[in-house]
């Protein structure tokens, strides 16, 4: 096909019509019962991962939880492919005919199975009732009423918190509706069919959500990633159309607005304090702390809930930091007995474009709007006269919380080590590959019971961790995230379309190769027409003379730079783990090339040893652990691309086909592997592997794309590192924060840093990162909290090495 007929000729509007002959992203699905095969052409990255097929995402730990992982799951469940929930036609009814077709919006919402009776009762009067709150009230009630002697005033300080607590749980508890759930269904079909392509799910995962939800005799708690305000209604809605029971919704307060949070309780939402005590003189607030476990009344009534563990939506692309509060009274409730198991469902969502359209103005500093009735009015009105593409939605496999808490209790866990423990010494002692990654293990972690607050608050972090981490490995990757990856990472100077094609189809084997799930198909030349059309302002495309090739290149303004990286970021977990290895690569052969000018080095110096390698990833890691949640990295997927060549020193060059890995190398973080024998050989005998990196030139492309996906993040840490010599005297953090911001702005634009990498996201996490770190510190002083240097850190010459430490993973 010419490429040029289907742009139209005109720069213009070259993407306009080409994206109308994209191919349904679920045709080819709704068809076949087998997953689609990618067409098939030469991959200039890496050989051999032609003609891959899609991988079934979602599946549970057979670590944590192996029983929860065969439950549930048959090997039919993969091949059951894709639908698209929004095509609702005729054959979706019991009834056949030319009404039905007219009338099948109707007819579906009615036939869907919504009843009242499926919904709690009485959990204000219950939860009011509870010895938990009821101890709160009068405990508040006698603080309250301490300095009045008058009789009686005990019983009227009661009575007036009792109101106040009622009053509380009215924004805390949930009306169901079923009339209006149906209703709202009616309504989502009409305008997701107007501003969606498609949203798609899995039928074998929905037929494992099914099942758990009817057959076992437990409550569901859906834990989804947070990209979008419509996140909320996607969920219920896609379960309305299953016969899914509705899930109570846990949202922030700052939604409680006039009208609409009276729609949001009647559809199952329910309102909670961000901050928890927000009291005037900053005290814990004992009596709201102790309504919040009305959930535990909605558990012990089986009744389905929906928390978004990042705390608010995405700023970045990127999931942020898990928040596990709601979680927490979960477990709390689980361990007290009042329930005897809870079914975790993690939940990935990926949008070709958000409905908010971008986070522009919050990256640049300014502050986040506050939701209003005429702001919801306004997003709809707004929304209405675009289309977003298409959505995907991942419900993972089920898992027994029980059963994960139980796993936990049998495992020796590492003892946990904050930031500070772990990498001061390697920085400030500049000795990168000495072992700091052995924490010393828990003993007889047996009798541990979550009653040990230090124990309990580690599991239930690790298990935050953990259902965002499954979340975000099962969110499928959009083509916008591919095609701005590629324009910022591989042709920031821009690019011809034929070529840009050619790159998205090599980056789908190498999504597809790491076990990721993309949320499109079709021809590779359509889907990337269909992915610049929906960037829009964002990409730049102009003829070339012979106007027969365009040229696609990223718009160079701040705003669509910043829009650009939020879709890219979409694929930053898929490579996030890979970028480590390969920036510690770079620090380690920097290291060698100078040893070997001093004469240090023999003629071994090209050859990288595995041990250490693993070690240098495993601090950067670290590092990076506030902004993304990282995998430990693994050179032996690694070897897979052939990036690296195995050898023994002294010996010839070996292929990585020619002598395959005796065993898998150990975790970085656990030295052992929990799979290995207590009596095996390992260490002793095991030789340390040596690595050459593979100087063939696809190979070597792929290497620098890999270090051009982390690098902004590095600049942001290193134009910190350089900022913080400016600290002479104690500063509030706002005002830290925002001169630090101004300073990397200025870097980008002397052209010193990528324009991304001074968002005022990654401002924030730099400056909690280096508090974790301990080259900051807080001093509070009259109620006000001021950000100074660290004692370890006031010696210039410690400065110095943190900003050495960062610059050695970056590229120059």
């Amino acid at each position: 096909m010419d490429v040029s007929l289907a742009l139209g000729g005109q720069d213009s509007g070259l993407l306009a019509n080409s994206a109308d002959r994209l191919k349904h992203p679920c045709e080819e699905q709704d068809r076949s019962s087998s997953p689609s095969v990618l067409r098939c052409v030469t991959s200039t990255w890496k050989d051999g991962l032609l003609n891959r097929k899609r991988p079934f995402v979602g599946r549970c730990c057979h670590s944590c939880t192996p029983q929860s992982q065969e439950w549930l799951f048959n090997s039919s469940i993969p091949s059951l492919g894709l639908r698209n929930v929004i095509y609702i036609n005729e054959t979706h009814t019991r009834h056949r005919g030319w009404l039905a077709r007219r009338l099948s919006y109707v007819l579906f919402v009615l036939e869907r199975d919504v009843r009242k009776d499926m919904f709690a009762r009485n959990v204000v009067d219950n939860v009011l009732n509870s010895s938990k709150v009821q101890t709160a009230i009068v405990d508040v009630a006698s603080e309250a009423s301490a300095a009045d002697l008058e009789a009686g005033a005990d019983q009227k300080a009661i009575s007036k918190v009792r109101r106040k607590a009622r009053n509380f749980l009215q924004e805390m508890v949930a009306s169901i509706s079923p009339s209006l759930i149906r209703l709202t269904g009616w309504t989502l079909l009409k305008l997701f069919n107007g501003f969606f392509w498609s949203i798609q799910i899995h039928k074998g995962q929905l037929e494992m959500l099914k099942k758990a939800a009817t057959e076992h005799n437990a409550p569901l708690v859906f834990l989804p990633v947070h990209k979008s305000h419509i996140d909320y209604l996607l969920i219920t809605f896609i379960l309305f159309c299953h016969n899914i029971k509705a899930p109570h919704i846990a949202a922030g307060n700052n939604l409680n607005i006039p009208i609409f949070s009276t729609l949001i309780r009647k559809l199952g939402g329910f309102f909670i304090r961000r901050k928890l005590d927000e009291t005037s003189d900053g005290k814990k607030d004992v009596l709201y702390r102790s309504l919040l476990y009305s959930v535990k009344e909605l558990l012990r009534q089986q009744q389905f809930l929906e928390v978004y563990l990042e705390g608010t939506r995405s700023r970045s692309g990127k999931p942020s930091p898990a928040r596990a509060g709601m979680l927490s009274i979960v477990v709390d409730a689980l361990c007290a007995g009042s329930i005897p198991d809870v079914l975790i469902v993690p939940v990935g969502i990926s949008y070709d474009r958000i409905l908010e359209g971008n986070y522009n103005s919050e990256q640049l500093g300014k502050p986040k709007k506050n939701e209003s009735l005429w702001g919801v009015a306004c997003g709809v009105f707004r929304m209405l006269r675009k289309n977003y593409g298409c959505v995907r939605v991942d419900f993972t496999q089920p898992f027994s919380l029980k059963e994960y808490l139980d796993t936990q209790r049998s495992r020796n866990l590492p003892a946990s080590l904050t930031l500070e423990q772990v990498l001061i010494p390697t920085i400030i002692a500049a000795r990168p590959d000495q072992a700091l990654f052995n924490g010393e293990e828990e003993e007889h972690p047996d009798s541990r019971e979550l009653f040990d607050e230090p124990w309990r608050r580690q599991i239930i972090s690790n298990l935050a961790k953990h259902v965002l981490f499954t979340a975000s490995k099962s969110s499928a990757i959009m083509s916008t995230h591919i095609v701005a990856c590629l324009l910022l990472y591989r042709h920031r100077q821009g690019v011809l379309l034929s070529k840009l094609v050619e790159d998205f189809f090599n980056m789908k084997e190498e999504i597809l190769s790491r076990d990721f799930d993309l949320g499109f198909s079709g021809n590779s030349e359509d889907v990337v027409m269909h992915a610049l059309n929906l960037l829009g302002n964002c990409v730049n495309v102009t003829s070339t003379n012979r106007n027969t090739e365009f040229i696609i290149a990223p718009s160079n303004t701040v705003p669509a730079l910043f829009e650009l990286n939020f879709y890219s970021n979409g694929l930053f977990h898929v490579f996030i783990a890979d970028a480590i290895i390969a920036c510690s690569t770079l620090a380690m052969l920097r290291e060698q090339a100078a040893e070997a000018c001093n004469g240090e080095l023999g003629s071994s110096s090209t050859l990288l040893s595995q041990e250490r390698l693993i070690r240098r990833a495993a601090g950067l890691s670290h590092f990076l652990s506030n902004e993304v949640q990282v995998p430990l990295p693994n050179v032996d997927s690694f070897l897979y691309p052939a990036v690296f060549f195995c050898v023994q020193e002294d010996q010839e060059e070996l292929s990585p086909s020619e002598e395959p890995w005796p065993k898998k190398f150990p975790e970085p973080l656990s030295w052992r592997s929990d799979e290995e024998d207590e009596d095996s050989d390992f260490g002793e005998e095991q030789r340390d592997r040596y690595l050459k990196v593979n100087q063939n030139k696809p190979h070597q492309e792929f290497f620098t794309f890999l270090q051009r996906v982390i690098s902004p993040v590095l600049e942001a840490y290193s134009g910190a590192a350089i900022f913080v010599h400016s600290l002479l005297s104690p500063m509030a953090e706002r005002e830290y924060t925002q001169k630090l911001f101004r300073y990397l702005l200025t870097r980008t634009e002397k052209g010193v840093a990528a324009f991304e990498s001074a968002t005022h996201y990654l401002v924030k996490n730099t400056v909690k990162t280096f508090k974790e770190l301990g080259v900051l510190k807080e001093r509070c002083e009259d109620g006000v909290c001021r950000l100074e240097l660290s004692t370890t850190f006031q010696p210039q010459a410690n400065r110095n090495k943190l900003l050495h430490y960062i610059l050695g993973f970056s590229l120059l």
